[in-house]
């Protein structure tokens, strides 16, 4: 079992940053590789990034590459989700995932998901 807590959001002005933390219970942590997803108002979640168990690998939706990073911390049990240069087309609410699945941008490919942290871009 792993549990994910997300925090980090808030409400940034456009071209603004944000840094979103996703904290993991459990011994595992370092056998899963972590995503984040996205949902925005009226829309179905979508994947924005992923990140290899060991941190050496990851892969990032068009929508955000360039302007993303993600990273972990496997001695804290943490990602991270770096925002940069900011888009009101960012507004969502946030979700970090676990997954044993190499298929990394598929949202039925991931075991555990935490419940949201909400990022609002204003223009």
């Amino acid at each position: 079992q792993v549990q994910l807590v997300e925090s980090g959001g808030g409400l940034v002005q456009a071209g603004g940053s944000l840094r979103l933390s996703c904290a993991a219970s459990g011994r595992t942590f370092s056998s899963y590789a972590m995503g984040w997803f996205r949902q925005p108002p009226g829309k179905e979640r979508e994947f924005v990034a992923a990140i290899s168990w060991s941190g050496t690998r990851n892969n990032y939706a068009d929508s955000v590459k360039g302007r993303f990073t993600i990273s972990r911390d496997n001695a804290k049990n943490t990602v991270y989700l770096q925002m940069n240069s900011l888009k009101p087309e960012d507004t969502a609410v946030y979700y970090c995932a676990a997954t044993t699945s190499a298929l990394w941008s598929v949202r039925s490919s991931y075991n555990y998901w935490g419940r949201g942290t909400q990022v609002t871009v204003s223009s």
